[in-house]
């Protein structure tokens, strides 16, 4: 056989990926849903722990946890369509505590990230009774008491309680007014920053009703435009307090149904604290509180006394940066020991403490950091909680008898594990994912032993071979400050090394942050295989300031965000310009919301590295910016001037050499449009060419009626033109 006929065998016998790949499109990634993954939704078990509940085709039905068969159809809408002007598709759903009733939602309409109001529903499931819970509009957060004879909610900024049944409705709150008072409900910087929108809770036994009021009167207000073919546009003004701003002044208030009177809590009432948590102890009068100052680095938590009001200190905590605040507060059926996490010993790790404030003990220790907790069952006497203690790029789940030291992994597979358990901890659901592989879910029984799979994903693996893709690499490199950064990088398919490759650099980089896991990426991971497919290499690096490597390296860009994550950046790019296969004159950078604030500062700061930047939504001006997120890092401008202006794009519009495309949505009320505007002010005033791309009645997401693919192509073509 001759030489060419056999280079010809071989050439046949090789992997197509080798030498065709099927062309990935942007309709197949926004549009077709080619290459969207099944997941599987977060389960709602049942207090039996062994099933579970799910919408279908608006019923709820449920699931044994073991086989995955249907059970019962607990409610079908269809059955009670125009009933009390139900219109037979259900939104949300949830149980009292005793499962006798169903809470049903319909027509939800979003206000902000997390704030909802809806038309509620409740039905028993004995009696087979419907009814509508308030006709006069729609409501907010409805909740049933766990006593399961009273309902809570919020309605035009005030609160509401009534009898089960719809009767005995009572007014508690009078003073609420849209822009002045919101009772039951957290005002946008709340929402937003400290995750919660639903400001109320019941205790244990349902006699008692806590809840948050917000005093924004002071606040000053924003507007954002909504242009929707109409003669004028539509105006939406909202409190926001920006950097050094008055803040709502937040107040903590306790309701008694027997005595129908409400007890103030006695807490400091001062637009200068802040109240990010209240939870109600196992004790029917006892009420943890969170009071925080506004530099948010120092930390008190109160047990207050429901029916005085008094206070007692259980403990302080204090950090020479910042404190984040989470919901991991769990209270033991002891009455006197509580779980706890903090990162005080420079890595986040979990505390056993006593409601006394006297005794604390350290769960989890080492040069790790715990980045869920998962729960703790009394059955057992051991908690659930997923860490790094592989490496910053992996999560695992572990589980850990109070009695022991050594916690013990339950997830057995490398990359990004997650867990979620049965109310009895009896069976829980673990998913995991890879660098290149979607994410698989499947229930294990207590012992670890695999029940059945949920969900594989193999769909997604065969489309991946079906399109030839490439795998993500990590890697990792040294700066020149000796400082070890983490990336990943995706080559194209028929990667050449004596090849000279354009760099597509992908960043977000805030605080805590992380993009380079061990995990699946999602539609992006579609879009960075489509440009590699187009011939560009893409790279992702975490620099300072990310998370899972302990408290130092997290917040070490305290008071100056965005110069070490910004010099990191640039390190990456010379970094990657130094490889052989690399074209150090063709590198550019992408990002969204902080990662379009990094690729900002990165054009105009490195704008003799990077060639090429896109930023979506980003900030451009830290002053600009809500007062919780920004303080936390950064204090006041008034504070830290030289902070602010050293690390606000908006200073470096004459720097621009490179390329540079910002886009925006108009009605982002997040990060605002104002920043763009402002920006592209500065580069006009430099002189300084760039393209913009504006998206009216889209949010700090853009999304809806085409919008993500139509950005999408915009930044294709960018990186075409000028990569």
């Amino acid at each position: 056989m001759n030489k060419i006929a056999l280079i010809l065998i071989v050439l046949f016998l090789l992997p197509d990926t080798t030498l065709a790949q099927k062309e990935i499109s942007l309709e197949d990634i926004w549009q077709d849903g080619t290459f969207s993954a099944s997941y599987v939704p977060g389960f709602r078990f049942m207090k039996d722990g062994k099933h579970y509940t799910r919408l279908v085709d608006d019923e709820v039905q449920s699931f044994s946890i073991t086989s995955g068969d249907k059970v019962e159809t607990l409610f079908a809408a269809a059955n009670f369509k125009n009933q009390s002007n139900f219109s037979g598709k259900i939104s949300n759903y949830s149980f009292d505590s005793s499962e006798e009733y169903i809470l049903l939602e319909t027509e939800v309409e979003s206000i902000y990230r997390r704030s909802t109001k809806a038309n509620y529903y409740l039905f028993h499931r004995a009696s087979g009774e419907f009814k509508s819970i308030f006709e006069a509009g729609k409501i907010s957060y409805a909740t049933v008491s766990p006593s399961g004879k009273t309902i809570a909610f919020m309605f035009e900024n005030n609160m509401y309680i009534q009898d089960i049944n719809g009767e005995n409705r009572q007014q508690i709150t009078k003073d609420g007014k849209f822009n002045f008072i919101i009772n039951g409900g957290a005002d946008w910087v709340y929402e937003e920053e400290f995750a919660f929108a639903k400001a109320f809770f019941w205790n244990e036994d349902g006699t008692k009703l806590a809840y948050m009021k917000f005093d924004e009167t002071a606040v000053k207000e924003f507007t954002m435009t909504y242009h929707n073919n109409d003669m004028y546009p539509q105006y939406n003004t909202f409190k926001y307090p920006k950097v050094g701003e008055t803040n709502a002044i937040v107040s903590v208030h306790v309701y008694d149904l027997k005595s129908r009177k409400t007890t103030d809590m006695d807490l400091e009432k001062d637009a200068e604290m802040y109240i990010p948590r209240i939870k109600w102890t196992l004790d029917n009068n006892e009420l943890f509180v969170f009071h925080m100052n506004r530099h948010q680095n120092q930390l008190n938590v109160y047990n207050m006394d429901a029916t005085t009001g008094s206070m007692q200190k259980v403990f302080f905590e204090e950090s020479e940066y910042y404190i984040d605040i989470d919901d991991d507060l769990s209270f033991l059926e002891n009455g006197k020991e509580f779980i706890w996490t903090s990162e005080k010993s420079g890595y986040k790790h979990i505390y056993l403490k006593s409601i006394n404030g006297k005794k604390e003990k350290a769960l989890t220790k080492g040069e790790y950091d715990v980045s869920n907790f998962y729960g703790y069952d009394e059955k057992r006497k051991q908690i659930y909680f997923q860490a790094s203690m592989l490496n910053p790029m992996e999560k695992e789940v572990y589980s850990l008898k109070l009695s022991d030291k050594k916690p013990i992994k339950i997830s057995k597979k490398s990359g990004t594990s997650r867990c979620q358990f049965s109310s009895t901890y009896d069976y829980y659901v673990l998913n995991n994912s890879s660098l290149n592989k979607a994410t698989t879910y499947v229930v294990n029984d207590q012992n670890g032993n695999q029940v059945r799979s949920l969900e594989t994903n193999e769909n997604i693996q065969k489309v991946q071979q079906e399109y030839g893709t490439s795998n993500l690499e990590f890697f990792s490199f040294n700066t020149s400050e000796n400082v070890l950064l983490n990336g990943w990088m995706l080559k194209p398919a028929d990667f050449q090394a004596n090849r000279k490759y354009p760099v597509l650099m992908y960043v977000y980089g805030g605080p805590g942050s992380q993009t380079v896991t061990d995990a699946w990426k999602g539609s992006n991971y579609w879009w960075f295989q489509m440009m590699a497919q187009k011939g560009y290499i893409v790279v992702s690096v975490d620099n300072r300031g990310t998370g899972a490597r302990g408290e130092a390296f997290k917040k070490m860009t305290y008071l100056q965000l965005g110069k070490y994550e910004t010099i990191d950046q640039i390190e990456a790019a010379k970094y990657l310009g130094g490889l052989d296969y690399i074209d150090k004159d063709r590198i550019g950078i992408f990002g969204w919301s902080y990662g379009g604030y990094m690729s900002s500062l990165c054009i105009l700061k490195g704008n003799d590295v990077f060639k090429a930047a896109i930023a979506v939504a980003p900030v451009t001006n830290w002053k600009w910016y809500d007062s919780i997120y920004t303080e936390r890092y950064m204090r006041t401008h008034s504070e830290n001037e030289e902070g602010y202006e050293q690390n606000s794009p908006v200073n470096f519009a004459d720097r621009l050499k490179g390329s540079y495309l910002l886009v925006h949505g108009m009605t982002d009320d997040n990060v605002h449009f104002q920043h763009t505007a402002e920006m592209a002010n500065a580069l006009i005033k430099a002189n300084k060419a760039f393209d913009t791309h504006f998206y009216p009645n889209r949010n700090h997401g853009i999304y809806g009626n085409n919008a993500r693919i139509h950005l999408y192509s915009k930044m294709t073509r960018f990186l075409m033109d000028n990569l």
